[in-house]
C-alpha cells in the first residue's frame, strides 16, 4: 500500500494489544458510579464473523465507549450461544465432535473480534456449551418443575425430518423448518413444555411500561401473546359439548355454518366415519403444511371442505354444517370457530365461495341492510336483530347482556383466550442442554437432585441424522433412581436452545460464579441491561422467551429487576447487489464476463438485486479482506456512517474506500499541529474551561468555537437521545472540512486562536474516538497526551457561543457547489468576499485564474466567476 496512506495495520495491532494487556475495558462494581449495561445479542459460533456482526457490534461499541467518557460504570460482555444443530450436522459430515468443532469456531471468531478493537470485557467471556454454563440451566428447569411451570405432556408437535426434531411454532416458516428449510410434518409426542402462559398477562402489560422498546417490537410481542376477552360457547355435536371461543357473542344468532381446524382433534374420527375420507385427508395434509402465520392473514386464500356433519346453535337450535378450514388455527381458542357472514369479512368470503346462507342480526341505522345486496360484510355497530334477548338493543350493549344470558343459561361462561401458547422446549438432538429428568419403574418420573448436577453430556454418542444420539448412548440412558436406587432411564431429549439465551445477559454479571447461577448482589448492581441490541428477527422468540424468564427468575429472589432489557435498538440488516443466472442461480462478481454473462452458460445475468447478504447468495463480506486492505476503523466508520442503525445498509465498495480517504484526511490533518501541541498542552486544559463560559471572544477565535460547540452538541445529542449514529459522523466530517479551510498561517497570529484552534483538533478527536478508536488513540498519544483517550471526559460546550448569530454560507464557483461556510450573520459584502477567499476548498478552485465577478446574496449564497 502507497506510503501516504495512514499505517493502520501497525496502529490497530499496537492499540489492540495494549489495551488487552492494561485490562482497560474491565468491569468492576463502582457505588460510586452510575452504571450502565451496554449488551449486543452474542452471536452463534459458525465459524467466521460476517459483516451483520461488525454492524451490530460496532453500535454497541460506541454507545459503551461513549458512556465511559461521560462516566459512566460500563459493563459490556461478550459471549458465545453455542449449542445448536450446525455443530451437530458438522460432526454428522465431517466426523468432529461437536465441542471441537464450536471449540475452534470460538477462537477464530475471537480473534476477528478482537481484531476489530471492540471494548468488550473479555474476561466475563461465557460459552453456553460448556457444563458450567448449562448446568444453571438444569437448575433453573428444575425450579420450574417445582413450581408446577415444568410438565410434560402428549401434543402433536411440529416436526422437522431433516433436522430430525421437534420445533415450536415460532420456529416453522413458510411451513418449512427454520434452519433448514425442510418441510414440517404433524406427529404426536410426549414433550416438555415451559408454562409461560402463567406470565401472559404481565408480558402483555409490561409492554405499555417500555418506552425504549421500538414499537413495532411491541406490536410483535402484543399480537403474538394474542389476549381476547370474550365468550365460551358450548355448541352441541352429536350430543356432546362443542365448545367455541368468540369476542362477538351478539352476532351469535347470526351463524350460519361452523368450523374446525385441521389439526383438530375431531378431525380423525370425522374422517374416519366419512365417505369422503380420501378427499378430506388430502385437504387437512395439504393446509397443515402451510405456514400457520399466513393462515391467520387477511389476504391468505379462504378454503374448506364440508364434514357431512352438523353442529347445534344453542341460542336457537338451529342446525348448521360443520366445515374443516384452512384460516382456523388449533392455537386459538378451541381450535373451532363459530361464523356469521354477514359481519364478518373473513366468515362473509367463504360464504359466498361456498354458497352457503347469510344471515343478517345488526341492521345499520338506516335499516337498509340486505343479503341479496350485500357486497361485503356490515361490521360497523347497529342494532340487534332476530337476535332473540337482544333484539333490539345497540349491538355493544348487546354484548354484555347475551353474556349474562348465556351464563345464566349455563350455555357458557365469560372468558379470556390467549394466542400464546405453553413453550415446546423439548428436542431430539445431542447438541443442546440435557433435560434433568429420570424415569423410573417404581418411582415414575424423578427429578435429578440438585447436588448432581450438571448432566454433562455423555462422549461415547454415534451421530447420526436418523436418530437422536442421545439414545446411542447407554452409559447415558442407563442410570439409577435417585429415590429408590433401583434401574431407570435419563429422559433422551435436550432443551431448545433458545433456553440458553434466555437468562446470558444476567450469568454476564458474574460469570465465575460456583455456588448459583449468578450472584444476587452483582445482578442486583448491574441489571437491567440499560442498551440491548439486535436483530428485528429475534422480536418474538429470543425477546419473549428473555423476558419470561427474568420474571421467573424475580419471582423466586434472584433478581429485582421486572424486565431484562431497558432500552432494545433493532438494527437493519446489510444488504448487497447480487448478480444472477437463471441457469445457474446466484453467482461471484468473478464468474461473471466482462460483457455480463454467466461464465458456465453463457446467458445473459441480471444484476443488480439487492439482497440479504447470505453465503447462499454468494454476496457475502469477508471483514477480514477489509480489516486487511483498509484497516478496522475503516469498516467500523462506513458501517456506522452509511446508514441509521435501524434501518437497512446497502454495501458500497466505494463507501468504504470513501471512509478510508477520511480517515487518511483526519490523520494529515494533525501532522502540522503537532508542534504546536508539545510547546502548548499545559495550556490547553485552562483554555478549554474558559472557553466554556467564554462570551467575549471575537473575529476568527470566535468562529472556531462556534464550530467546535456547535459539533459537540450535535454529536452528543445524536448519540445520547436520538441514536443517529450517521449524522453524528457527519457533522464531524463537517468539522474536518472546516479545519481544512483554516490555513495554520493566519491561525497561529494570534495566541487565543491558535488556543481554540488546538482545543478544537483535540475535541475532534475525543469526538472521533467511539468511531474509529484506534487511529485516535494514535493521534491522542503523538499530539503528547499520556492517558488512553476512553478514559478522557466528553466534552460539553458552551450553548451561548453556539446561540451566536451564524448562518451557513454556500459557495459557488461558476454555478457549482464548491464549499459551505460558517459566519457570521449580515456581515458586509467585502468581509464575506474575503472571508471565502481565504478558504483553501475556494483557493483550489480560484487560484490562477480571473475573477470576473463575485455576486453575494446576503446570508445565503456567494457565487464565483472565475475564467
Amino acid at each position: 500500500m502507497a506510503m501516504e496512506f495512514y499505517p493502520f495495520q501497525d496502529i490497530e495491532e499496537k492499540w489492540q494489544k495494549k489495551w488487552e494487556e492494561e485490562g482497560v475495558f474491565r468491569a468492576e462494581e463502582d457505588k460510586n458510579a452510575s452504571k450502565f449495561y451496554c449488551l449486543e445479542m452474542f452471536p452463534y459460533p459458525s465459524g467466521n464473523i460476517h459483516i451483520g456482526h461488525v454492524r451490530n457490534y460496532a453500535i454497541g461499541d460506541v454507545l459503551a465507549r461513549y458512556k465511559r467518557m461521560k462516566g459512566f460504570n460500563v459493563l459490556h460482555p461478550i459471549g458465545w450461544d453455542s449449542f445448536g444443530l450446525p455443530a451437530e450436522n458438522a460432526a454428522i459430515e465431517r466426523g468432529v465432535h461437536p465441542a471441537k468443532w464450536t471449540g475452534s469456531n470460538i477462537t477464530k471468531m475471537k480473534s476477528q473480534l478482537k481484531r476489530l478493537g471492540f471494548s468488550y470485557d473479555w474476561d466475563r467471556e461465557i460459552a453456553t456449551y460448556k457444563p458450567e454454563y448449562y448446568r444453571w440451566n438444569q437448575w433453573i428447569f428444575l425450579q420450574m418443575y417445582k413450581k408446577g411451570l415444568a410438565y410434560k405432556r402428549e401434543a402433536d408437535v411440529n416436526f422437522c425430518p431433516g433436522c430430525n426434531t421437534v420445533l415450536a411454532n415460532e420456529q416453522v416458516e413458510n411451513g418449512g423448518c427454520w434452519r433448514c428449510g425442510t418441510e414440517v410434518i404433524q406427529k404426536s409426542l410426549s414433550q416438555w413444555f415451559l408454562k409461560i402462559t402463567q406470565y401472559a398477562d404481565e408480558l402483555l402489560e409490561y409492554l405499555n411500561r417500555m418506552p425504549d422498546w421500538p414499537d413495532r417490537v411491541k406490536t410483535m410481542q402484543s399480537n403474538w401473546i394474542g389476549k381476547s376477552t370474550g365468550v365460551m360457547v358450548n355448541f352441541k355435536f352429536e350430543g356432546e359439548d362443542f365448545p367455541i371461543f368468540t369476542t362477538r357473542p351478539d352476532t351469535i344468532f347470526g351463524v350460519t355454518f361452523m368450523a374446525i381446524a385441521p389439526e383438530h382433534p375431531l378431525v380423525e374420527k370425522l374422517i374416519g366415519g366419512s365417505d369422503k375420507k380420501e378427499e378430506l385427508t388430502v385437504f387437512v395434509e395439504k393446509v397443515k403444511k402451510d405456514d400457520r402465520i399466513k393462515r391467520s392473514s387477511e389476504d391468505y386464500e379462504k378454503e374448506g371442505i364440508f364434514t357431512g356433519k352438523y353442529v347445534i346453535n344453542p341460542l336457537n337450535s338451529e342446525k348448521v354444517p360443520l366445515y374443516i378450514a384452512n384460516f382456523v388455527l388449533m392455537e386459538y381458542g378451541t381450535g373451532a370457530i363459530m361464523a356469521v357472514p354477514a359481519h364478518d369479512q373473513r366468515d362473509f368470503e367463504f360464504a359466498k365461495t361456498y354458497g352457503l346462507p347469510i344471515k343478517i342480526v345488526i341492521q345499520n341505522k338506516a335499516g337498509s341492510l340486505d343479503t341479496n345486496t350485500m357486497t361485503e360484510a356490515f361490521t360497523d355497530e347497529g342494532i340487534n336483530v332476530d337476535s332473540g334477548p337482544i333484539t333490539g338493543f345497540p349491538n355493544m350493549e348487546g354484548i354484555e347482556k347475551i353474556t349474562e344470558y348465556i351464563e345464566q343459561n349455563s350455555l357458557g361462561k365469560s372468558s379470556v383466550n390467549y394466542r400464546l401458547k405453553d413453550w415446546l422446549i423439548s428436542r431430539q438432538r445431542y447438541w443442546g442442554t440435557p433435560i434433568p429428568i429420570i424415569y423410573c419403574d417404581k418411582c415414575g418420573v424423578v427429578p435429578v437432585p440438585e447436588k448432581d448436577l450438571p448432566v454433562i453430556l455423555p462422549e461415547d454418542v454415534t451421530f447420526s441424522q436418523n436418530e437422536n444420539p442421545l439414545e446411542t448412548s447407554s452409559s447415558f440412558i442407563n442410570t439409577k433412581c435417585p429415590k429408590c436406587g433401583e434401574e431407570a432411564r435419563r429422559e433422551k431429549d435436550t432443551m431448545d436452545t433458545f433456553i440458553d439465551s434466555s437468562w446470558y445477559f444476567e450469568r454476564y454479571c458474574s460469570p465465575g460464579a460456583q455456588s448459583a447461577l449468578f450472584n444476587r448482589e452483582d445482578a442486583g448492581y448491574w441489571m437491567n441491561v440499560d442498551q440491548y441490541i439486535g436483530g428485528i428477527e429475534h422480536a418474538i422468540l429470543h425477546l419473549l422467551y428473555a423476558r419470561f424468564f427474568t420474571k421467573f427468575l424475580r419471582d423466586i429472589g434472584m433478581v429485582n429487576v421486572d424486565e431484562p432489557f431497558e432500552r432494545l435498538l433493532t438494527q437493519g440488516m446489510v444488504t448487497k447487489e447480487t448478480h444472477f443466472c437463471a441457469n445457474d442461480g446466484y453467482m461471484y462478481p468473478a464468474e461473471i464476463t466482462d460483457d455480463g454473462k454467466c461464465s458456465k452458460c453463457g446467458e445473459n445475468t441480471e444484476i443488480g438485486r439487492i439482497e440479504k447478504m447470505s453465503k447462499s447468495k454468494k454476496n457475502v463480506i469477508d471483514p477480514d479482506e477489509i480489516i486487511s486492505k483498509y484497516g478496522a476503523d475503516t469498516a467500523r466508520l462506513f458501517i456506522l456512517f452509511a446508514s441509521p442503525p435501524e434501518k437497512d445498509l446497502e454495501w458500497s465498495e466505494n463507501g468504504v474506500e470513501g471512509a478510508f480517504r477520511f480517515l487518511n484526511r483526519v490523520y494529515r490533518l494533525f501532522q502540522p499541529s503537532v508542534p504546536f501541541f508539545e510547546s502548548r498542552i499545559g495550556k490547553l486544559d485552562g483554555y478549554s474551561k474558559e472557553a466554556l463560559t467564554n462570551t467575549g471572544c471575537t473575529g476568527l477565535e470566535k468562529n472556531i468555537l462556534h464550530i467546535i460547540f456547535k459539533t459537540i452538541k450535535k454529536v452528543n445529542e445524536d448519540i445520547q437521545v436520538r441514536f443517529h449514529l450517521n449524522t453524528a459522523i457527519a457533522s464531524i466530517m463537517e468539522m474536518v472540512n472546516y479545519y481544512y479551510s483554516l490555513s495554520i498561517e493566519t491561525v497561529q497570529e494570534d495566541e487565543k486562536t491558535l488556543l481554540a484552534y488546538l482545543f478544537g483538533l483535540k475535541t475532534l478527536i475525543v469526538l472521533l474516538s467511539p468511531f474509529v478508536p484506534h487511529i485516535a488513540e494514535e493521534i491522542w498519544q503523538e499530539t503528547g497526551f499520556n492517558n488512553y483517550i476512553l478514559q478522557e471526559p466528553w466534552p460539553e460546550h458552551n450553548e451561548k457561543l453556539i446561540l451566536q448569530d451564524y448562518i451557513t454560507l454556500v459557495v459557488q464557483v461558476n454555478g457549482k457547489l464548491r464549499a459551505k461556510m460558517e459566519i457570521q450573520r449580515d456581515l458586509d459584502e467585502e468581509t464575506v468576499k474575503n472571508l471565502s477567499m481565504q478558504d483553501e476548498r475556494i483557493i483550489k478552485y480560484t487560484g490562477g485564474k480571473n475573477i470576473i465577478k463575485m455576486i453575494v446574496v446576503k446570508n445565503k449564497l456567494l457565487n464565483i466567476v472565475v475564467k
